[in-house]
């Protein structure tokens, strides 16, 4: 039997991504949700004409933007299998969605990450306070979790019913790292899968500013730091 399998993309001022990213994505997906956070350029209208469910989410943040998509998920009279999370800025490509989610479909895995591993990345893709970033949640991760993940990336995979067993919060910066935190308290199985990744399109709302990559930092070492110590 064929996997129900949904695509939510919170998206902020992508109109000139938008539209690569939907026409890269599988077939093998049944519906992509664009979560529109605030954008005030054809973000909207490029995503619907690609055909994506478009949804508004005027509170600003990246976790507010994935749990607008989950609130319409959980309306659906048939729950999907699998979630796949995804940028719209087309840094990662849409069409290894498909090795993103074997290791759910063929080998029964809970939860998988996409990992923008040096030797898959294009030069300046990553900026400095990234690299960093994940080398130090990552370490924390392997030193308090025993966890072997070697990467935040956004491009990730979960089982549905998993996905609802970690009862997000986190409404902005914090979203990825709590996701793979709350993923390792609750023992699920987890892999990593090498992923390519390019330069975005357009400037990045986080690690493109000094303001967004302080802010970014302090919420993903806060939750480390709060899981670390919660019994």
């Amino acid at each position: 039997m064929n996997s129900i399998i949904k695509v939510i993309i919170p998206a902020y001022n992508e109109e000139d991504s938008i539209g690569l990213v939907l026409q890269a994505i599988p077939k093998m997906v049944n519906e992509v949700i664009v979560i529109s956070n605030n954008s005030t350029d054809n973000t909207e209208k490029v995503a619907a004409q690609n055909g994506a469910t478009v949804l508004q989410e005027d509170k600003k943040g990246y976790g507010y933007a994935c749990l607008k998509g989950m609130d319409y998920i959980a309306t659906l009279s048939t729950p999907p299998d699998i979630i796949v999370f995804l940028d719209g800025d087309y840094s990662d490509y849409p069409e290894q969605l498909t090795e993103l989610v074997a290791p759910i479909i063929e080998r029964d895995i809970d939860f998988v990450v996409g990992a923008r591993i040096t030797k898959l990345r294009e030069d300046g893709s990553m900026t400095f306070p990234q690299i960093f970033g994940n080398w130090l949640a990552t370490t924390l991760m392997t030193l308090f979790f025993r966890s072997t993940f070697t990467d935040l990336g956004p491009f990730r995979a979960i089982k549905y019913d998993k996905l609802l067993s970690l009862n997000m919060e986190d409404k902005t910066y914090g979203w990825t790292v709590e996701m793979q935190l709350k993923a390792l308290k609750k023992k699920f199985t987890y892999v990593e899968v090498p992923m390519k990744y390019r330069n975005r399109i357009g400037v990045s709302k986080i690690s493109g500013t000094v303001k967004g990559a302080i802010f970014a930092g302090v919420k993903i070492l806060g939750w480390i730091f709060k899981y670390s110590f919660k019994k």
